[in-house]
């Protein structure tokens, strides 16, 4: 079988076996088949044919595009194709390269803490969506989660800059650098189901709500944006929420 083929059955595999969500299954086949394209340009369409050299050709290959890929976002395809390859050894009896030989990106800015799907897809179910700042915190947690931009910077997005069809902007982080952020899927819809809820004229992305506001309709903008310190509070309290134990220190 192909290794596009394996895919599909990997994809079910998670679904019915694991019991992954429809949206982790999506980002898995985001991940795999930006790997199955690289693979099938370098003739390579037989998961036996898979290589630690193909594997470092298609990391250079994510550092080299026009608009490189971060070394955060490059971990998640990775740890995709680890989980891909587990599979294959373990599931399917097939020969192919051993997933453990496949070393994450290593980051320069900060250590990351990551969280397995399972984990981000309960973390992620958490807002309230039937409120406006249940919607804004599941943008926040989706936008910081898959970009791993910084707190403050998350806290200082102006709508103008975001990109929705596209799906990317350019950010200038510290000592001015500007570099590009990509939006996967998901994200988006949360961000577009947050800011057509909007009524407010603001021109920051994420916004304050008065706090003594119980009810919906009577939610109070401030015009302002969201503090550092706010977000930081609120992925902290979906976490306890979610369960999950793992120190999750957003940086500022």
């Amino acid at each position: 079988m192909t290794i596009d083929n394996l895919i599909i059955d990997f994809l079910e595999y998670l679904e019915i076996e694991k019991g992954r969500t429809t949206s982790t299954s999506k980002n898995y086949d985001h991940y795999l088949r930006s790997f199955a394209q690289f693979a099938k340009e370098n003739e390579v369409e037989n998961p036996g044919e898979i290589t630690l050299d193909l594997v470092k050709k298609y990391r250079l290959s994510m550092n080299r595009t026009k608009k490189p890929i971060s070394k955060n976002t490059q971990n998640y395809y990775l740890i995709a194709l680890r989980s891909f390859l587990k599979y294959l050894g373990s599931n399917r009896n097939i020969k192919t390269m051993p997933f453990d030989k496949i070393e994450l990106a290593k980051t320069t800015e900060r250590q990351v803490i990551f969280l397995d799907h399972n984990e981000l897809d309960i973390l992620f179910s958490k807002p309230d969506l039937k409120t406006l700042h249940g919607k804004r915190d599941r943008a926040i947690l989706n936008l910081f989660f898959s970009t791993g931009l910084r707190v403050s910077e998350l806290a200082n997005l102006k709508k103008k800059i975001i990109n929705l069809e596209t799906g990317e902007f350019s950010i200038k982080g510290k000592g001015g650098k500007v570099r590009v952020v990509f939006i996967d899927g998901n994200t988006k819809d949360s961000l577009k189901q947050y800011l057509n809820s909007r009524q407010d004229k603001s021109d920051f992305l994420f916004i304050s709500y008065g706090k003594s506001e119980k009810n919906e309709t009577n939610l109070i903008s401030k015009d302002r944006p969201i503090t550092p310190r706010s977000i930081q509070r609120m992925i902290k309290k979906y976490a306890i929420s979610a369960g999950i134990t793992k120190a999750i220190t957003p940086y500022t």
